[in-house]
């Protein structure tokens, strides 16, 4: 029996294959390119984060155009942070990475479509209906994987290589890189359903913890993972001489901060007036991932 986040990612899936055309008359070898990192599977968190958060303020209405947007987004982060001028690894998502398959040249630019495929899809949906809401939710999207989010966040992560940093370094890092489009995820869907200014902030709050516990459980998973378990390659963080959470920490002390900070994330949830347990669930879940 699936449980409900298989249905939640089943239908994100099922968005995700209307996003991108099969066949182009002069692009055919980008547009291969994109889907086939774009439709290789995956957790789809940040999407569900956005559908949940949308129906826990009472949302109306579909918001495909911005589901499979973050999705595009974080779908061109991953496919630029292997190439060999990041970290350089050759299996993501159990299949050989985007650069592996295509070239280098065609990785990155499938990366640079998809991110300019999201913004189109967002805001002519935001166009079509006329809707500030939609382009704030747009907005906060181009903040998030921005020069002060998650962009900010992989050169601060790239200079920290081979460097001895604090803890609050590394939080910071993790924040922008990892946290900000998690956060911007649940933020996203708060607005598009018309949420109260409190429940927005108390949802972004959630995001920003839950941001904190993947990143946490990332670096754990890294260490003492396999290859197959993860759909990656582990050891990638020893490899390029990041600092992680286990810089600082043992695999247990980890855990019992994940723990901590999902219980601070499910605590915002009490200032949101609709039904959230499908959010704790998944705030809950996050922590025990395996991969």
């Amino acid at each position: 029996m699936k449980n409900n986040f298989e249905v939640y990612r089943e239908q994100i899936e099922k968005h995700l294959k209307t996003a991108l055309p099969e066949k182009s008359a002069n692009f055919q070898v980008l547009y291969d390119a994109m889907r086939y990192s774009l439709y290789a599977g995956g957790k789809r968190i940040r999407p569900t984060l956005m559908q949940l958060s949308f129906e826990a303020v009472g949302g109306e209405g579909e918001i495909v155009p911005y589901l499979c947007a973050i999705e595009m987004i974080h779908t061109y982060s991953l496919i630029h942070d292997d190439l060999p001028a990041m970290d350089d690894d050759d299996l993501r998502r159990g299949k050989p990475t985007n650069h592996k398959v295509f070239g280098e040249a065609t990785a990155i630019l499938a990366g640079d479509a998809l991110l300019n495929e999201a913004f189109t899809w967002m805001l002519q949906d935001a166009l079509e209906h006329d809707d500030m809401r939609r382009v704030q939710a747009a907005h906060v999207l181009a903040e998030a994987s921005g020069s002060e989010g998650m962009i900010g966040g992989q050169i601060l992560d790239m200079q920290s290589e081979n460097e001895v940093i604090t803890l609050e370094e590394l939080q910071n890092i993790h924040i922008h890189k990892t946290g900000a489009l998690i956060a911007a995820a649940v933020k996203m869907g708060a607005i598009l359903g018309g949420g109260s200014p409190e429940e927005v902030m108390a949802l972004t709050f959630y995001g920003k913890y839950l941001g904190q516990v993947f990143q946490i459980v990332d670096d754990v998973l890294d260490k003492t993972s396999t290859d197959e378990e993860l759909g990656k390659p582990v050891k990638s963080d020893v490899k390029n001489n990041k600092n992680t959470y286990l810089s600082f920490y043992d695999v247990e002390t980890c855990y019992k901060i994940a723990e901590e900070l999902t219980a601070k994330a499910i605590k915002c949830l009490e200032r949101v007036q609709g039904d959230t347990q499908l959010l704790e669930e998944l705030a809950t879940s996050l922590v025990h991932r395996k991969n």
